[in-house]
């Protein structure tokens, strides 16, 4: 039997990470400006197991997706689209220059990194948002960031607790080679 085009699954797999982007994001918890999402997971996934064009691509249209059915096209929607592809990227990178042979360390590092990152791109993202549409008040942008922080790297402790197995199994499945000896 015919082994499956690489790229093709890859596409495949990227498409699936980008759509379940878009629905943790759509699922998670919001009060305020604080908000609870697994949105980064795929995200992580796509950009640990394929590199960073792949995290990019899958946190930019999953989040797009997400922006779109909740809030609709707004002049800072690129804004809120932006943490996810910096986040996607800058993993995608990290796991590359390791030959996507990252240890169990790494990953723990470079997820709860992202995870901080996409906590202060968020940050700056409120902000603009709020000033552009005049809804800015120093409570609001910083009075959860505390919570916001302790909570980012309580994601990030959590996914790098699960995500290596989880991308191992999937490189099995994949037969992509990357992340085996996670």
């Amino acid at each position: 039997m015919k082994r499956e085009n690489n790229s093709t699954t890859q596409l495949t797999i990227n498409a699936m990470l980008a759509a379940l982007c878009a629905v943790l994001g759509y699922v998670s918890l919001e009060m305020g400006n604080f908000k609870l999402t697994f949105e980064s997971v795929p995200v992580l996934m796509a950009a640990l197991m394929y590199g960073p064009v792949s995290g990019a691509l899958v946190g930019g249209v999953g989040t797009f997706i997400y922006q779109i059915l909740r809030y609709g096209i707004t002049v800072t929607t690129l804004l809120w689209i932006m943490p996810y592809v910096m986040a996607g990227f800058a993993a995608g990178l990290y796991a590359r220059k390791y030959n996507f042979s990252n240890t169990n360390k790494q990953l723990m590092f470079i997820i709860i990194c992202m995870e901080l990152l996409i906590f202060v791109v968020n940050t700056a993202s409120l902000t603009i948002d709020s000033l552009v549409y005049g809804y800015y008040s120093p409570v609001f942008i910083f009075g959860t960031l505390g919570l916001r922080f302790v909570v980012a790297i309580g994601k990030g402790i959590a996914f790098g607790a699960v995500l290596p197995g989880v991308l191992k199994k999937l490189s099995k499945l994949t037969h992509n080679g990357t992340a085996r000896d996670i």
